[in-house]
């Protein structure tokens, strides 16, 4: 049965005056209903549950939520869903980062070690690095644009524990680890409190009244559950550790407000952004993950892909763009910003089938922008490979 469309527009948008998006940057003219049928028609193909859609030009933004949230309860999806962010998270907290660098609270490039009471493998949680003296290397810059060289999570680590793979700063591997490292620095050296703080300066700010670093119970009424790849269902997560790597929850509004601030350069100094969303290291990784695959490549050098501070990055025939995904069991979130342009889509979805058609909706949306599916594993669900 092919999903029913929910639709909303966010009242204070240009765009909402005449329900129509904007036109994509390649010059087409796209209509809410001939865009509507072709994502309705792409779910339905992909067997995908929900997706919000939101599109951002300069200040103004035209938001779509389609399909369920819970397709067993055929609950609708809506702009004000609570939905798990996962590692939209990275980029939120890398955006608060930049304001204490603005702030000249931190420097991107002090060592860590200067910002702590004690070494930091005297913390229980970083014992694992005591033998090896590396850690002193690192610096915001280097967590932030995950060149930390440690694994996505510990957990993923054969025995669990945290070390080094190669020394920071040479090469990229992206990194959770990482960006709660530099959490606990913030939190451990400086006493700062990482929730209270993102609260203050960016969801409070920016009117993102459903967004939050930890689950509040007030989300209940209105949220997302994740769809597995298999279509099973399981309950949203109740998240109550604070984690920058990924324990947001947010909804397409409230998310569309952030980029919004984002792409217009609200909250920091333009040098901050434009050191933010600037090329700190480039990728020849064939693909994003597994982390420490050893397949290189060159395919990506025309469009200088690689990773700014908490956002990746690449160019585009419409100039310089940066992104952020964010993965779980039962979700798939995208994000890319046009900065010339100021032009921005995101995407977030209760399903990780919707990567299989994050390809298609871009390039219907913004037109080709060069993406970079395979390294991200964004892979069309018309050219996956059958299983049986």
């Amino acid at each position: 049965m092919k999903p029913a469309v929910i639709s909303a527009l966010l009242a204070a948008s240009l765009f909402a005056a005449s329900a129509q998006p904007p036109a994509a940057l390649d010059g087409r003219r796209l209509t809410a209903s001939t865009l509507n049928d072709r994502i309705e028609a792409l779910m339905h193909a992909n067997a995908v549950p929900g997706l919000g859609l939101a599109i951002i030009r300069g200040r103004n933004s035209w938001v779509h939520a389609y399909g369920v949230r819970n397709a067993k309860d055929k609950l609708p999806l809506t702009p004000d869903t609570v939905m798990y962010g996962a590692s939209l998270t990275k980029a939120t907290f890398a955006y608060m980062v930049m304001q204490l660098v603005d702030e000249k609270r931190i420097d991107l490039d002090r060592p860590i070690a200067e910002y702590l009471r004690q070494p930091l493998p005297n913390y229980p949680k970083y014992a694992d690095l005591a033998a090896d003296g590396r850690w002193r290397k690192l610096t915001f810059r280097i967590l932030l644009d995950h060149t930390s060289g440690f694994a996505n999570l510990r957990q993923f680590e054969p025995d669990g524990k945290l070390k080094f793979h190669y020394d920071p700063g040479t090469r990229f591997a992206y990194s959770g680890e990482g960006l709660n490292l530099a959490q606990f620095v913030l939190e451990n050296g400086l006493g700062i409190d990482v929730a209270q703080e993102m609260q203050r300066r960016i969801f409070d700010r920016l009117g993102m009244k459903h967004t939050s670093m930890r689950w509040r119970d007030d989300f209940g009424a209105n949220v997302a559950d994740f769809h597995l790849e298999n279509g099973n269902i399981v309950p949203h997560s109740h998240r109550r550790t604070v984690g920058a790597a990924g324990s947001m929850d947010t909804t397409l509004a409230d998310w569309t407000h952030f980029l919004t601030a984002v792409i217009n350069g609200q909250g920091l100094s333009s040098a901050s952004k434009a050191e933010m969303i600037r090329l700190q290291i480039p990728i020849d990784s064939a693909v994003q993950f597994p982390t420490f695959s050893d397949a290189k490549t060159d395919e990506y050098k025309p469009i200088h892909l690689g990773y700014g501070l908490g956002w990746g990055v690449f160019e585009t025939p419409f100039g310089h763009a940066f992104f952020k995904e964010g993965h779980d069991d039962g979700t798939a979130n995208y994000a890319l910003c046009i900065e010339p342009r100021r032009a921005c889509i995101l995407l977030l979805s209760n399903s990780v089938r919707a990567e299989g058609i994050f390809k298609a909706v871009v390039d219907e949306v913004m037109g080709d922008v060069h993406l970079p599916w395979k390294w991200e594993g964004y892979t069309p669900y018309n050219l996956a490979p059958v299983v049986h």
